[in-house]
């Protein structure tokens, strides 16, 4: 276990110090390499900007307009008959559009269940199961301007629906 610490903590100096002794070997300019990849890094930045508002604004009015409690409620009812605590409907809605806010809700989950209630591990299980599958289509495809996403969309909700049934299985068999 110490070598994988020692390795841990040299990894990202290595790293670093690898780039650059290749840059001097191959006679580059390295700075001039650096401060354009630093360009083209803001440009991307500044280009999905837009997106990451959106999606922020957006879940934010879902969060404070009380429309995820409703719909948690609404489908909520039909979940617990087959053993989904409604409090999770939420956080897998919002998990598509956010990770941080999902992690807003599974911390509001926490205080109000406990972390070792059933609700509780499923909803941590989740969020390490499936991914914010909007946020990642449009900052990935719109940093170079894809419009035409095919079967992305559908195969990530297939994996995100597969992640969740895998999460709340797997917890109901372990607790």
């Amino acid at each position: 276990m110490k070598a994988i610490t020692y390795l841990s903590n040299f990894m990202i100096p290595f790293l670093l110090f690898y780039i650059i002794g290749y840059g001097l070997l191959c006679k580059r300019d390295i700075y001039t390499d650096f401060l354009d990849g630093a360009k083209d890094g803001l440009k991307t930045a500044a280009g999905i900007l837009p997106t990451l508002i959106g999606l922020m604004t957006g879940v934010g009015v879902l969060r404070a307009s009380g429309f995820l409690e409703f719909l948690g409620g609404l489908l909520g009812r039909a979940t617990d008959q087959i053993g989904i605590p409604s409090d999770l409907v939420p956080l897998t809605l919002v998990r598509l559009f956010s990770s941080s806010a999902a992690t807003g809700l599974l911390l509001d989950i926490f205080k109000e269940h406990g972390a070792d209630s059933l609700a509780g591990l499923t909803g941590a299980v989740i969020l390490s199961a499936t991914e914010s599958v909007f946020y990642c289509m449009s900052v990935y495809y719109g940093s170079v301007k894809i419009e035409k996403t095919r079967y992305t969309l559908a195969g990530a909700l297939l994996a995100t629906a597969a992640g969740t049934a895998a999460a709340v299985c797997i917890v109901r068999i372990l607790c």
